[in-house]
């Protein structure tokens, strides 16, 4: 009898032990579920906060261009954005099919140096329909409605300092040739600022011949030799970037010709280090940052896709470096 009771007694433990056992785990679900979604929610909320920027210039390969998303990616790097680079490598279809690419992969702005300032409409329009800021950097697109914001320098003022020291340097006058890249409208403005200069030269400068070379070295090269063979007797030459005036001092060196001048536009360390030469064909190039540009670029970015205020235009100045200033800025890298 008295063990029937103590097995009773025991039962009856057990079975609270149990009760109070399932009540304590069933408690504990809805906290640690809760504490799961907080956790959850946090790290999707962590996600949205990443803003993802997209990288499109002519072409990678151009020292200029490495420096500009260099230098737009150092200060994205400080708030941890993200910034996806691709190069149409001077290409029309590969720059459109690159950024329907970025769209695809979710960006929110893009930072955008168009290979053809006209054939990139496509492109703009397809980046408003799908919601992405267009930060225009370097060399305008034609249709700027579709620019948010646009960052780059004072390019006919380039191409104007240009003229104005060739004057200085040819009082005579003279025959001058051109190398231009119609497609990109920096260099058009780097144009036109020369040929506004040097038409108000008291002696008159011309123009005998200007190739297309798209910026590139490569059709640089072969635009300055077939108009080298056609006129010897050259006074100058008008390059729209410096790696087509190297292009023209590698003809001119071919063709034995060391007495005309080449004027470049960007202040680039290759042609810094030619200005260091005794004799250089380099008169000058009107150097630009793409340092300050990509910098200024990223800030500008920033703060509009934060919804602070921001400067809709930006135009960095530009200054004429020869071969009496340049240990001033070094050979070594970009200004």
């Amino acid at each position: 009898m008295q063990r029937k009771r103590i097995l009773s007694v025991l039962a009856v433990m057990l079975v609270c032990i149990f009760a109070l056992s399932a009540c304590k785990k069933q408690a504990g679900k809805p906290v640690d579920n809760a504490i799961t979604e907080d956790t959850e929610e946090e790290k999707e909320e962590e996600e949205e906060d990443v803003l993802v920027f997209g990288f499109s210039a002519i072409d990678m390969e151009n020292p200029y261009f490495i420096t500009l998303e260099k230098a737009i990616k150092e200060v994205l790097d400080e708030s941890e954005y993200q910034l996806i680079t691709k190069d149409p490598a001077s290409d029309v279809e590969l720059q459109e099919q690159q950024i329907q690419e970025m769209i695809d992969e979710g960006i929110d702005a893009i930072f955008l140096c168009p290979v053809d300032w006209e054939a990139i409409t496509p492109s703009l329009e397809a980046l408003k329909e799908a919601g992405v800021k267009i930060i225009n950097v370097d060399t305008q697109v034609k249709e700027m409605d579709y620019v948010d914001a646009y960052i780059g320098s004072d390019n006919q003022k380039a191409g104007r300092i240009c003229g104005e020291d060739l004057i200085e340097k040819c009082p005579d006058g003279g025959k001058i040739a051109i190398l231009e890249a119609t497609a990109q409208n920096s260099v058009n403005d780097r144009i036109t600022g020369f040929e506004e200069a040097i038409a108000k030269a008291e002696n008159g400068f011309e123009v005998v011949a200007r190739e297309n070379t798209d910026g590139s070295f490569e059709k640089g090269l072969e635009g300055a030799k077939k108009i080298i063979s056609e006129n010897p007797d050259l006074t100058a030459i008008m390059c729209g970037n410096d790696q087509t005036a190297v292009a023209a001092k590698t003809a001119l060196n071919l063709a034995g010709m060391d007495k005309v001048l080449i004027y470049g536009v960007d202040g680039s360390p290759d042609i810094k280090k030619e200005l260091k030469k005794t004799g250089s064909q380099i008169a000058g190039t009107a150097a630009q940052s793409p340092i300050n540009i990509g910098k200024t670029a990223a800030k500008v970015a920033i703060c509009m896709m934060n919804g602070k205020d921001y400067e809709k235009e930006t135009y960095e100045d530009v200054f004429m470096i020869d071969e009496n200033n340049v240990d001033m800025y070094g050979v070594d890298g970009w200004q």
